[in-house]
């Protein structure tokens, strides 16, 4: 499936997914006065009415106050919008989707509002329109024409909520998005770890693998729908890549050693992983055309947790070839390496930023965990969450929010086992993730190409 993402002034247009996507309207000039700033702390949300999309006959009634549901769930879960209670609106949606009175949301402290239609067409596509509007300047900030078929619905409302979000923050939205993650259920002693997928938002949740192996460290391509991870099969750990689209997997390549800890490369041709044999472990880069390995550090201590930069051009990673586990830097080749990481305790799992500008990581101290972040030179340390055990964080693909997983100490699966939460990069809006069962070492994918 594909969509449409906008930069700039400029729109790509996905051929499978969206069939049409028309502009509506523009912004004047004073619309850039309704703004959030995203970099502040504790942000004041902003107040958006959201109605049910208008609909002309029946078939569309349905869609419209789902589509209308699910963006107004992605907005207020982001911390800088607050829906406006439905019961308070005065204006009826199919009024306000010909043209909004905009005393009566003024009425109810809307400073924004969100109207559309909803239209099942004769061939069986569902055609969306939506406007988003300033209601002080009572003017029109973006408008748009979708059709696509019924079933994609949701991921419309996504793209939609992208829009809003996009607009108002000047910032790229999150919520076309998805999560692979080990779902956990099972005694300690007999932990059953499948591959799990679903929306960024919980919905169309399903299993990629059976749980008959142990499965752990998924990550997801930058440029492909596809998955790598690591499982413990009757050979012995491997590190898979699995086709979304298909549900066929392959083995990456076959190491002496135990392998683990896979992440892509950012053009995804190669992927950086961990290799452990005789007590050692040392980073390797496998190129997925040509299946040869490189290695990249050679150091008696354990160099492990990959991760590149956005630019590819370096690679952090975690070692304790000082005394203590530590985040080290070093170029794609393998050179030039550096410690970052001077504080209190132990750091581990770093991850860099699609924004290039931080690196999250797990930070280990006092018998308590964190998660936190740094700037590529190690400066500006600051710490997110904390809790007995919270580990494994990873970026929207905005560079705006963090997603991990906390367990507590009952832990087992009485008590749910390890969740997953997000939480914004100011260290605001934390939040649970609501999964079947219970959640370890996430990965949120780049928005739906």
């Amino acid at each position: 499936m594909t969509e449409p993402r906008r930069s700039g002034s400029r729109w790509r247009i996905g051929a499978r997914f969206l069939l049409v996507m028309l502009a509506v309207a523009v912004a004047g000039p004073a619309a850039a006065e309704l703004k959030v700033d995203i970099t502040r702390g504790n942000v004041e949300p902003l107040r958006i009415a959201i109605p049910s999309f208008a609909a002309r006959a029946p078939e569309g009634t349905e869609h419209g106050r789902n589509v209308a549901q699910v963006v107004a769930a992605d907005l207020e879960r982001s911390g800088l919008f607050r829906p406006v209670d439905p019961r308070a609106f005065i204006q009826t949606e199919a009024a306000a989707a010909v043209q909004p009175r905009f005393g009566d949301w003024r009425l109810i402290n809307a400073q924004a509002l969100v109207t559309g239609n909803a239209e099942v067409l004769a061939d069986g596509r569902l055609e969306i329109a939506f406007r988003l509007w300033d209601v002080f300047a009572e003017q029109q900030l973006i408008g748009f024409k979708f059709a696509t078929p019924q079933s994609n619905w949701r991921r419309l409302a996504h793209i939609i909520a992208d829009a809003i979000y996009k607009r108002i923050t000047g910032e790229d939205g999150y919520f076309d998005t998805r999560i692979v993650y080990v779902s956990e259920t099972g005694a300690a002693d007999r932990r059953v770890k499948r591959l799990a997928m679903m929306d960024q938002d919980g919905a169309n949740h399903r299993f990629l693998t059976n749980g008959d192996n142990i499965v752990l460290t998924p990550r997801f391509s930058p440029t492909a729908q596809a998955i790598t991870y690591m499982e413990f099969t009757q050979r012995g750990p491997r590190v898979f890549l699995y086709d979304i689209d298909t549900g066929k997997r392959e083995v990456l390549g076959d190491f002496p050693g135990m392998t683990f800890a896979p992440r892509f490369a950012p053009n995804g041709n190669s992927v950086v992983l961990s290799q452990a044999e005789d007590g050692n472990s040392e980073i390797y880069s496998l190129d997925l055309r040509t299946r040869q390995a490189r290695r990249l550090t050679r150091h008696p201590a354990i160099d492990t947790s990959p991760s590149f930069s956005p630019d590819g051009r370096m690679i952090v990673f975690n070692s304790d070839r000082g005394g203590a586990q530590q985040l080290y830097v070093m170029t794609a080749a393998g050179d030039d390496v550096r410690r970052i990481s001077f504080g209190d305790g132990r750091y581990a799992t770093p991850v860099w930023s699609p924004r290039g500008d931080l690196i999250a990581f797990t930070k280990m101290r006092g018998g308590q965990f964190s998660i936190g972040v740094m700037r590529p030179d190690g400066s500006g340390e600051r710490l997110l969450a904390d809790g007995f055990l919270v580990e494994g964080p990873t970026w929207a693909p905005n560079g705006r929010v963090l997603m991990f997983f906390r367990q507590d100490r009952r832990g087992g699966e009485a008590n749910g086992g390890p969740q997953l939460f997000s939480i914004d990069l100011t260290g605001f809006n934390e939040r649970r993730i609501t999964t079947p069962a219970g959640a370890s070492d996430p990965a949120w994918s780049p928005t739906m190409p």
